[in-house]
């Protein structure tokens, strides 16, 4: 469903009892922390060393309104996938037991590492992608109508790959997902790239979207990129928020940004800002198991209102969720565009 707020189209559905947080006053950020962050903390589970870079949607059951997957470190410092619930998409209920994924050939469901997962409702199916560990790391994909059983399909891509970012409507009676190939450590490069599937198996049609940024231009997002949460569709094309990455003389810097992409052909980039939204700030972004990490994975959005909450791993840590309204942002990406 496409609703009309008083400024723009955003596709999806009303969601008025999704979580938010009025702008402080006084402020002119279009972007704002929610002021109780982070709203889950490193040591919710009791195997947990992390809780972050997760993905949430709504979803209806019994009690809870939201349902999510969620990366979870344990104290061996695996990369592990769990589920959770929410009420009101602040407090988060994640199970002690990590996901199983079901019907998978033999070799690709073996289990090694997973983590950064994306959630993406596309017609009566929730699909989830992951960075999964196969002979490097890969994008696993899966897909679940209830959040209790998971039925993995092949790796969309070869090693080395990475934020495969899927959208939420075929493109052309295509499955269509972004990822940044990359290899096998801390890439010190990444472009985003586009591709299509009729099936979830076969992967092709890969179109080039965009590269980092001149750091002239935006140093920000000068070294290499991603997509973040799952594209809204707009009047003005699909909202991308992507992180960005800037190596400073104290490490990587990740803090993230929006684009705007053709609703019918999302390789091509309409606008793209050269400020970012949120960069590391606060002590919880700033200090954790990798300092200077804003990393968003998820977003929830109101077609009503136009709110978006975003959420986002913190310092490779904790959660962080932030505030703004969709039409503001597309509306400083144009402004600010460095297309």
């Amino acid at each position: 469903m496409i609703m009309k707020n008083k400024k723009i189209w955003i596709a999806g559905e009303a969601l008025p009892n999704m979580p938010w947080q009025e702008r402080p006053e006084g402020s002119r950020e279009v972007m704002w922390r929610y002021d109780s962050n982070p709203i889950i903390g490193r040591y919710a589970l009791s195997t947990s060393n992390s809780i972050f870079n997760s993905a949430v949607v709504p979803f209806k059951k019994g009690e809870y309104n939201f349902a999510g997957v969620f990366r979870c470190d344990d104290t061996n410092r695996r990369m592990r996938l769990h589920v959770g619930f929410s009420r009101d998409g602040f407090n988060w209920d994640i199970n002690e037991e990590d996901v199983k994924f079901s019907g998978a050939d033999a070799e690709i469901g073996q289990w090694v590492y997973g983590y950064d997962p994306r959630v993406c409702k596309i017609e009566d199916k929730y699909y989830v992608t992951w960075c999964n560990g196969y002979h490097g790391p890969t994008i696993g994909v899966a897909w679940t109508t209830d959040f209790e059983t998971f039925h993995q399909e092949e790796n969309a891509f070869l090693p080395y790959n990475r934020n495969g970012v899927m959208f939420p409507r075929k493109i052309d009676g295509r499955f269509a997902m972004l990822s940044r190939p990359s290899d096998t450590g801390h890439t010190a490069f990444g472009d985003i790239f586009y591709s299509e599937s009729p099936d979830l198996c076969f992967w092709g049609r890969h179109r080039h979207v965009m590269a980092p940024a001149a750091f002239e231009q935006s140093a920000w997002q000068c070294m290499k990129i991603g997509a973040g949460p799952i594209p809204i569709e707009t009047s003005e094309g699909w909202l991308l928020i992507y992180h960005g990455v800037l190596r400073s003389c104290n490490g990587y810097v990740y803090a993230f940004g929006p684009a705007l992409l053709d609703r019918e052909q999302p390789w091509k980039v309409i606008a793209r800002s050269g400020p970012y939204l949120i960069s590391p700030r606060e002590p919880y972004e700033c200090m954790g198991d990798v300092p200077n990490v804003t990393f968003p994975c998820a977003a929830l959005h109101d077609s009503q209102t136009g709110r978006i909450a975003v959420y986002y791993g913190c310092a490779d840590s904790v959660t962080g969720l932030a505030f703004g309204y969709i039409d503001e942002i597309v509306e400083f990406t144009k402004k600010n565009s460095i297309i």
